[in-house]
């Protein structure tokens, strides 16, 4: 599985963006998928996960209520989508991909890494 993620840039607080992350190889739709992001400075950390189906998600208690995972799996694509965007958001954000566990918040858990996309939140 190769992973692709997009959608990063610039952006003011309060502000949103969205995140993608397009799959290649077989069987996307048994992947749990998720986000990770790495702030300047800082360790990598988990950020949202989402179960194969769709049907379950989780969140990093940071951006609860304010970031969306969801996947379509016809198109072998996770999103992330992210409002009300904080200066404390700012990272590089990872797709991840995980043949094995269920909604792990766990970086080892995670079989495949996308590139990374950079999300910079200015105040």
């Amino acid at each position: 599985v190769q992973l692709q993620a997009s959608g990063g840039g610039l952006v003011q607080a309060g502000g949103s963006l969205k995140l993608s992350c397009a799959a290649s190889g077989r069987s996307f739709g048994t992947y749990g998928m998720g986000w990770f992001r790495q702030a300047p400075g800082k360790e990598r950390a988990f950020v949202a996960a989402i179960s194969w189906s769709g049907g379950s998600t989780y969140y990093t208690d940071s951006v609860k209520g304010r970031f969306t995972i969801s996947r379509d799996n016809g198109k072998n694509t996770v999103y992330l989508q992210m409002n009300g965007l904080k200066p404390e958001d700012t990272g590089v954000y990872y797709c991840v991909a995980d043949w094995s566990h269920y909604l792990t918040t766990t970086q080892g858990d995670y079989d495949y890494w996308g590139q990374g996309t950079l999300v910079t939140v200015s105040s």
